[in-house]
Order: C-alpha cells, then structure tokens, then sequence
C-alpha cells in the first residue's frame, strides 16, 4: 500500500450527530463487503466513544452485523489504559507494564509525607494524586524533569510557591527511583512508548484493513504523530468532531498560540479557553492547516439544519471580535431549534427540565437527553423523574460515596474519628445496611431508645462515655428507657469495641483499613459487599488494603472520613440494567460523541458550567505556562467545545436558576455568549416553567385558622406546676399541646450546654452548698469550678461563662453572710410542695425558702438570666413567687412550722448589673412603690390571677385559644402545631 500525497482529514460539524454520522459514512464506504468494515479499525477517545459509536451501529445495522474493532486510546484523566489492540504481544522489546494506579498513588503519598511530616494520611493522598496528574502531565507533553531546573524564576516567586517547588523538584527526582525498584512505568509513559511503537510499526507496515481516529482532541505530541501516521496512509483517515470552518482568517489567528515577541522573546498566552483551542494545538502538532480539513459527507436523521454550525461559530468568536455580532444578519444570528429557559432555584429548574424530558417521550422513537456537570441537578431530575415511572439512564452513574456502602464506610469512619459522639454515633446505628435483614427491626428499637437517651449535652467522649451516661442518669421518668437501652447496648457495644480498641493502639492506614472491613461487614452482615454497589465498594477496598503498606505512615483517625470521601468519591458506579431507552443523563465526558433529539443543557452557571479550574498546589500557573504544560484554563476550553458540540442537536433547551444553594447564581459565560449574539432572536422556553410551577400547585388556598380545641373537663388537667401558669396564661393552646396533649420537645443530641443546662448546674451547686450546712464561700467557689471539668461542658463555655459564673457565686456567698449576720436562715433549698387552690392541686419546686429575721419566709428563686418585670408581675404574668407563697402558707412545703407567713419574695440573679455580676431583685414593695405589688398582697393577688384561669380552663369549659404574647417569653415549641404563620397577623378577630 502506498500513502496519500494530502492527508485524509475530516470534520463532522457540530450540528450532525458525531457518532452517527461516522457510523454512516463507514457503512456507506463499505457497504458491498462486509468483512472490510470487520477488518477495519476505528480509534476513540475513551470507553464512553465507544458506546457511543456501538449503539451507532446497532442503530442503523438494519440486522446483523461485523463491526470493526473499536479501540480506545485510553484517557490518563479517567485512568482509562490504552485498548488491547494497540498493545500486541509477544514482541522482542516489550513495553514495562504500567504501575497500578491505587499502588501509584499510595507511593506518591508516602513520599509526601515524608517531605513534609506535619501533614496526615488524608492530605498525603490529595496532594500525592494532585502531584501524579502533574507527573503525568510532564510525561504527556514530554516536559523532561530537568527543565524545572532551567527555568529562572525562582526570585519571582513567592515562598510559598518557592517551597513547593523545592519539595516538587525533590520527588520527581526520587519517582523514577520508586519506579525502578517495582520494574513498572506510569501509565502516561506507557500509553507514549506504545504510541510511538505503534506509529514506527504501521509507517513501516501498514495494518491491512483501514483505520478511523475519530473524535480525539488530545494534543499530546505522541497521539499527534500517531494521527499524522494515519492521515498519511491509504487506508486510514482522521476525523475531527465540530471542527469549525466557518471562522475566517482573522478569527482563527485570534485564537492563538502567538508566536513570541521579538523584543522580550516572551509569548502571549493564547485563548486556552476557546472551544477551538485545542483541536487548533492538535493540527499544528500534525503539521497540518485547517484547509487540509474536509467536511464529512454523510449525515443522520438526528442531525440539525446546517445553518446551525455558523451561528455556533459567531457565538464562540474570540474576545475581541464579538463586535461583529452588531452586524450579523437575522439568518446567521438566529438559533432556530434552541430555546432557553431561566428560572428561580435549583429545584424549580430541575422540575421543568423532567417535564420537558417527559414531553419527548410523547413523539414515537425521540430521544431526549440532559447534559450536566452539576451532579445535585441530575439527582433531582431523576427523583422528578419517578413520578411518571421513568427511571433514567444516568451514564454518568453514581459516585460510590453518595451510594449505601460508601455512606456505612464513612458512617463507620467518622464515628471512630469523634470517639463515638452521639451524631455519629447514631448515624451509623441507624444506617439501612446495619443489621439489615430479620433482625433489622429489634436493632432499631434499641438504637431508637439510644436516641431518646441521648439528648441532651454530649456525654464522655469514647464507648466508655454512653455506660456512663446510661449508668448514672437520674431521671426516674427515663427509668423504663435505660432499663431498654441496657438490654440492648451490650450487643451493640461488642460490634463498635473493635474499632475503638483498634485505632487507639495502631495508626498504620493499612490496619485501620482491615479493622473497617471487618466491622463494615460485620455490623452489616455482610451486606455492604453484596449487589453491584457493595462488589465496586469491595473492589476498592481490596487495592486499598493491598497498597496500603506501601501508602503513607501517620495515619490520623480523624483524617480518615475525609480520605474516605475522597476515595470512594473517585469511582462511579452505574446500574447494571441502564435506564429507560430513550432518556439519558450525561456527564459531560459521557456526552462527547453523543446526541439525541432534544438536548436539555443544564446548570448553565458560572462555576458550574463551566466549571472553576481546580488550582494546582505543586506548580504555579506561571511555571506551568513556561514549561508548556496546559494551563488551568484548558479545562473551560474543553467545557465549551462540549456545549458547541451539545448546542448542534436538532433540539436544544438551556436552562439556568437564577440562585444557587449559596445565593444569587451568576449566568454562565456561554449563556451570556449566546443570548448577546442572538439579540431579538433570543427563543424562551417559559412554557416549561408555567407547567412546572403548575404541576404541584394547590386549586385553592385554605389557610387554618387560629385554633381554639375545647376539650371535656373530663380530661382537662387538675394538677398544674407553677411553672405552666404563665404558660396557660399567656398561650392556652401551647399549655394544653404540653398538659392534655403530653406533647414535649425533645432535646437536640449532642445538644450545647445552654441556658436550661446553665440553670439546672447552677441549682445543683446551690442546693449541695446549701445542704452541706458550712455556707463555706470557698466551698461554694470549689463546686462551682469543679462544674466545669464535666465532660460535656464546651471548652467555649467554659472560657466565656466561667468567669462571669464565679464572680456571681462569689456575691451569692456574700450575700448569704450578710443575711445570716442579719438573722436570716435557710430553711429549704429545692425542696417540693403542693396545695389544693380552688379546686385544682397546684405543685411547685421553690429554689431556696428562707427564715426571716421576724420570723416570716422568704421565697428565692435563682435566675441566671434577667428577672421578670414589676410590670408583668402587677399584669397577672410571672406569679410563680406568689403561688410559692400561696403553697407556704397553706402548709404544702414540710419543714416550715404551722401556719407560716409569706413576708418576702426575691429573684437572686447572677446576670451583670453596673459593674458586677449578681443583685437581688423584689417584684414586690412594703408600700407599693414604683407601680409594683404590696408585699403584703402578693400571694391575694397571686390567689386571685390562679383562680380565675383555673375555673376557666381547667374547671370549666373555656376554648384553649392559640394566643401570642411578647410579654412572655415563648420558646416556639408549639408554633408549627398551631400553624401559626397561617393565621398569625391575619384580621380574623
């Protein structure tokens, strides 16, 4: 066979379905001999390409067929080695197997470690992999190490750059070491030997049948004599995908590269981000011009109409020639075929876009496919999705992370970094895959119990800490609970002991990696490694483990959720069934080549789409830019070649939300492109969002009104705490939610020490100060402190509160000398009472009752906050001092004598006033001074405000009306039971 005198180059444009097009064209050219197209070879870019170009095939194979033999060229990006047919065996001078890539990267992190021992194993191994895609990126362009060492630069750079750069220059001179000592290479060097091979082989003998590359973009030097080899020869041919031919002269120099100054020798950096960047790089790289380029011939029905390749073209000119788009013509700025659609949030764009993908389906045979980087979008568009009983074909699949056992193995890793905490804790117990099976139900009733013990502040850190806490609470109406709960945590604390025991004692990764495993599946029973999910989980965890000992040293517990992420975040995993047949959710690596009738581009936001270039932490950009590596740029370049390449279809719809999950969402670069190119010709698709804020809207509006439950006097309480009078004062509906209803809010777990935890410790001191009988100053001062070393008091607390906390323990001792040199005693601290008042039993706690020195008592109540008023007081609000006094006086508290007289009532607050912490303060006076309640009157008046609520709410039959008062302080427990932002500020009477 002889080589053409003009290399075979094409192009599909991009408003013809890639795949089938080329599909077309090659059974066209050998449509009389089928065992040709079997002969024959098609090169792509990826195993997604190939996918791609098969169900190509099968579409238009009319019945049997021999395909060629489709051959990836591998993408180091995704790992991908180059295709079996282009690595033959059996030669005399074989290419060195390829380092494996979990082994590699676990190599590359012990090496980092060791240049820099502060960082843990976590970190090792994101820096050692950002740290392998430069190495790869080095060998890819054949940058050889040395050059780092040419270049003059290091005065320009800061020290940060400065030192990474030392320690880069350091391990890249060690890597080819670590690479001799296995007898491996990487795989980037691999896949350019086996190139280089392959190109000196068929220069020499060409393969007999014919040979395609079709849709390779990359613009490494050895995949570019490979296809300058190809072009060259009889048989083969190139194609391009969405080489644009429009762009004149001008537009295309624009792009770049420049050549260099002649004056400084310096060289522009050219428009990385241009769709048409890279495949320009790659035609220099082939010593080839654009007019060596050919449009294919052959098309499909799935294509659009041509005109849509050149309005493409005006949108993607370069920066400084968009003037032009003032004078376009109407035909070459018009997008018929696209429409776009903008709407508020996130999920209102995922809604429309499931509904548009749901109209496809009404058209016999359409396809319909939505093209995303933003994997959240795809998941809600799925879930909207199941509504119609569609399951789509996510291509892109699932990273293993989000899926059941990544979360248990990440459950599992954060419970040990936190010591077992109560959130973590209780996320792994309550996991679907833990005890998953017949015995799923009793191991939920005990985690639920667990659940309800544990609100509340964190107890002590470590397995250890919950016997505690279990052992030791007080609470007699939990009593039925703990028993529970300790029936069943035995079982459970031997199935979490093993990790605890293990990662106290080893820090080796490779240890705590097995311990996982083995407690994975044994809270599992195995299931965490059952199903496609659990065998891709089991995969990874195996070359974990076996690479492991070559990984990093220091392993921190706590890095590991965060390496674990990491990790299983890597790998995707898709269904094995697929989805439904004609509607697909691509990625955008996953839509390269692709098309389908109507294309949905999605999450068109900065950020997003396209996305933010990831930094490099080992090279700055001007190092990378001297050395010829890519610049970080590229990336959006290639982001914007896949949506000139998505906008070709027949039928396209872009969509964006106007706000992000972070607040308002700046509108993509290309959407901007396109709607200031297409100016009056700019086509919405708000019919899309009509049906999508139509479909899940109410035909009518009824909003509740202000509840009024009037329940029998059968069950209306006849005991009531004096703690629930204000209560029922104040919101009837919130006392019969808590008193008829028995609704409580339960406590967060892990909940933060905060003011009820603050009053309850303060009592607690107060009444064992109290009943130790010395009234020791420096007793009180010791048990005030010794409260802080509780476990469960935050260290923030205690920085903050402590010091306020002492100086108002200090004035409580103070003030409890002077009293007794006054000739005042304590009778009671904390102690309980209760006395029948108008026909209702009504029961109080009292902080501290004294003896005064005219022999009445006195009613103390400790705050740790701010008192009540006068005013609320004197309003009927706030009487628990008074129905203290009222309960005194009638005999319900033990220990006071016959027939005792209220003669004093006082708030004890250890809140600042002036320049200290601590003062008393009386809601009465002797006379009634300042508008405030005769003392003498109090418990009268007290009397009287009680009596009144309790013939009419609990004697009687008065509604429980919902009510909001803001002179009492309402925590909001009941708020959402009494729909209160349906009828609160309405004028309903």
């Amino acid at each position: 066979m002889g080589e053409r005198s003009k290399p075979a180059l094409f192009t599909i444009p991009a408003h013809r379905a890639f795949a089938d097009a080329l599909v077309a064209g090659l059974l066209a050219q050998h449509r009389g001999d089928a065992m040709a197209l079997a002969q024959g070879m098609v090169l792509l870019p990826n195993n997604r390409a190939i996918r791609a170009v098969s169900d190509a095939f099968v579409r238009q194979s009319n019945g049997g067929l021999l395909l060629p033999r489709l051959v990836a060229i591998g993408d180091p990006d995704l790992g991908e080695q180059v295709g079996g047919a282009l690595d033959p065996l059996g030669e005399e001078e074989a290419v060195p197997p390829a380092i494996a890539p979990m082994r590699r990267q676990m190599i590359l992190a012990r090496m980092v470690q060791q240049a820099r021992p502060e960082i843990d194993a976590g970190q090792a191994l994101l820096l050692g992999q950002a740290l392998g895609a430069v190495l790869d990126q080095m060998q890819v362009e054949r940058v050889a190490p040395g050059a780092l060492r040419d270049l003059p630069l290091s005065e320009e750079l800061s020290k940060h750059w400065q030192t990474s750069l030392k320690i880069f220059e350091i391990l890249i001179a060690r890597w080819p070491d670590e690479l001799a000592r296995m007898g491996c290479i990487d795989l980037a060097d691999r896949r350019n030997r086996l190139f280089d091979r392959l190109t000196a082989r068929w220069h020499v003998h060409p393969p007999a049948g014919f040979v395609v590359a079709a849709g390779i973009s990359t613009t490494a030097p050895a995949v570019a004599a490979l296809l300058r080899r190809i072009g060259a020869m009889a048989n083969g041919m190139v194609v391009f995908a969405g080489l644009d031919q429009h762009m004149d002269e001008e537009a295309w120099k624009a792009i770049g590269p420049f050549d260099p100054d002649p004056l400084t020798g310096q060289r522009r950096p050219g428009h990385e981000s241009h769709p048409q960047y890279a495949l320009k790089l790659l035609l220099d790289a082939m010593s080839a011009t654009r007019e060596d380029v050919a449009n294919w011939r052959w098309g499909s029905e799935h294509d659009a109409r041509a005109v849509r390749s050149r309005n493409i073209s005006n949108a993607m000119l370069p920066p400084k020639l968009t003037s032009r788009w003032r004078n376009l013509k109407t035909a070459d700025r018009s997008l018929a075929g696209v429409e776009a659609l903008e709407l508020a949030t996130p999920g209102e764009e995922a809604q429309a876009i499931a509904i548009a993908l749901r109209e496809a389906l009404d058209t016999p045979e359409r396809t319909a496919a939505l093209v995303t980087p933003d994997r959240q979008l795809a998941t809600r568009v799925s879930a909207h999705l199941r509504r119609w009983g569609i399951e789509a074909d996510d291509s892109a699949g699932q990273p293993l992370s989000r899926l059941l056992p990544g979360t248990l193995l990440i459950a599992i890793a954060e419970a040990v970094a936190e010591r077992f905490a109560p959130v973590p804790l209780l996320t792994l117990l309550k996991h679907p895959l833990v005890m998953k099976g017949e015995r799923r139900l009793g191991w939920l009733e005990g985690v639920r119990a667990l659940d309800l013990l544990l609100r509340g502040p964190r107890p002590q850190a470590g397995l250890h800490g919950i016997d505690l806490m279990m052992h030791a609470r007080p609470d007699d109406r939990q009593r039925v609970l703990r028993e529970q709960v300790c029936a069943w945590w035995p079982d459970a604390r031997a199935l979490l002991e093993p990790l605890e025991t293990a990662f106290d004692a080893a820090a080796d990764l490779g240890e705590q990696l097995a311990v996982l495993r083995e407690q994975a599946g044994a809270l599992s029973g195995d299931a965490v490694w059952s199903g496609h999910q659990g065998h891709a989980a089991a995969d990874l965890f195996a070359e974990m483990e076996a690479a492991a000992p070559e990984g990093p040293r220091q392993a921190d517990p706590r890095a590991l959720p965060v390496l674990l992420d990491h990790m299983l975040g890597g790998v995707s995993v898709r269904p094995p069934q697929g989805g439904h047949p004609r509607i697909s959710i691509l990625g955008l690596i996953e839509a390269r080549l692709m098309q389908a009738d109507l294309m949905i581009l999605g999450g068109l936001n900065e950020g997003t789409w396209p996305g933010l270039p990831s930094p490099d932490p080992w090279l700055a950009p001007r190092i990378r830019r001297e050395l010829g590596l890519p610049g970080l740029e590229t990336r959006i370049g290639l982001a914007a070649h896949d949506f000139s390449s998505a906008l070709g279809a027949p039928h396209v719809l872009i969509t964006r939300a106007r706000r992000g999950s972070g607040g308002p969402a700046v509108a993509s670069r290309f959407w901007l492109r396109l709607k200031a190119m297409a100016g009056p010709q700019w086509k919405s698709g708000d019919r899309y969002a009509a049906m999508a804020g139509a479909i899940d809207a109410p035909g009518t509006h009824r909003p509740a009104g202000r509840p009024a439950p009037a329940p029998p006097a059968s069950v209306r309480p006849r005991v009531i705490p004096v703690t629930d009078v204000d209560r029922l004062k104040a919101d009837p509906f919130a006392f019969y939610a808590k008193r008829v209803l028995r609704l409580a809010r339960l406590d967060p777990v892990d909940a933060d020490a905060g003011p009820a935890w603050r009053g309850t410790a303060v009592h607690d001191v107060l009444q064992r100060w109290a009943e130790a009988g010395t009234l020791d100053p420096a007793d009180l001062e010791q048990r005030a402190r010794a409260m802080f070393e509780q476990p469960e008091v935050h260290p923030l607390l205690k920085a903050l509160w402590q010091p306020r906390l002492i100086e108002a323990i200090r004035w409580i001792a103070a003030e409890v000398v002077k009293d007794e040199a006054a000739g005042r005693t304590i009778l009671a601290v904390e102690r309980e009472g209760r006395a029948d008042i108008a026909g209702v039993t009504l029961m109080g706690k009292a902080d501290r009752i004294d003896r005064l020195a005219d022999g009445r008592i006195g009613i103390i109540d400790y705050k740790t906050g701010k008192p009540p008023s006068a005013r609320q007081v004197k309003a009927g609000y706030s009487l628990q001092l008074g129905l203290l006094g009222i309960i005194a006086e009638l005999g319900g508290f033990d220990g006071l004598g016959t027939q005792p007289k209220a003669g004093d009532f006082e708030y004890w607050s250890l809140a600042k006033k002036g320049d200290q912490f601590g003062y008393r303060e009386r809601p009465v006076d002797p006379l009634g001074k300042r508008d405030k309640v005769v003392s003498d009157e109090f418990t009268a008046h007290a009397h009287e405000h009680f009596e009144a609520l309790a013939n009419a709410f609990l004697l009687g039959t008065v509604p429980f009306r919902a009510e909001i008062n803001p002179e009492v302080a309402n925590y909001g427990d009941y708020d959402q039971l009494m729909r209160l932002e349906e009828w609160y500020g309405r004028d309903d009477g």
